[in-house]
């Protein structure tokens, strides 16, 4: 079944955040998405589609636009995105990826969650060379051949296409989302994404047992907890 199924298992795992955290996520990256390019969702892709994404969680319109008024100078807010690599009990490792106003704080947080359970972040590099960076779109419909040939026709340099029953799991370069997007919109207007990512996909998936497998879920929790923490990745198949 492959990459597919293994991405479909994780989105599955990951556990729901809050409603209210779900809210300071979108803002963050509202404003982030807005600050790079342009503040205006019809000459910023980027920005666009994370407005599209906030909808479909029922972001209130108010944090939309509170978001998109900060970047243009509208409060004194600057988000930052950060990056932390950790490894948890037995074998597992964690990708902590961030939006922050305060850097210091912000480690300092993580930081202390991996100390209450004995273990540590690392430097940079020590785990995600043992994830694939990868953008991913999943949803049904019954034009899976005639989508597959379009997304040929358009160039774009599949890294997955999978179809099972009638769920369709595309994985591509990063860089090559929003062009599978527009492909996928053109022919399939109504789309519903199961899942719509660009994200840290372990190569491998191992197991924890007993005390290991209850650590993890303690650090795992307490990351998820905070305020700056926007995904979590690992590689450890259990349920959260």
């Amino acid at each position: 079944m492959g990459r597919a199924y293994e991405v479909r298992k994780y989105s599955i795992q990951k556990t729901g955040a809050a409603r209210g955290k779900i809210y300071t996520t979108f803002a963050k990256e509202i404003y982030l998405a807005a600050k790079k390019g342009l503040p205006d969702p019809d000459a910023n892709i980027s920005l666009k589609r994370i407005i599209e994404k906030a909808k479909k969680q029922q972001v209130p319109s108010d944090i939309i636009n509170r978001a998109i008024d900060k970047a243009k100078g509208v409060g004194g807010e600057d988000y930052q995105e950060v990056v932390y690599e950790g490894f948890g009990p037995g074998a597992s490792t964690l990708i902590i990826k961030c939006l922050t106003d305060n850097v210091n704080r912000t480690v300092g947080e993580v930081r202390a969650a991996f100390n209450k359970v004995g273990k540590s972040l690392g430097v940079t590099n020590s785990v995600s060379y043992n994830y694939d960076y990868l953008g991913i779109l999943d949803f049904k419909t019954d034009k899976e051949e005639e989508l597959f040939e379009e997304l040929l026709n358009a160039g774009i340099d599949l890294i997955d296409y999978e179809n099972e029953d009638g769920e369709v799991t595309i994985s591509m370069h990063p860089n090559d989302h929003d062009k599978v997007k527009d492909v996928v919109e053109k022919l399939i207007p109504d789309v519903d994404y199961l899942i719509d990512q660009v994200g840290m996909f372990a190569k491998e998936k191992i197991t924890l047992d007993g005390e290991d497998a209850e650590t993890f879920k303690k650090l795992y929790n307490m990351l998820d907890e905070i305020d700056d923490v926007t995904e979590i990745y690992h590689n450890v198949d259990i349920e959260l």
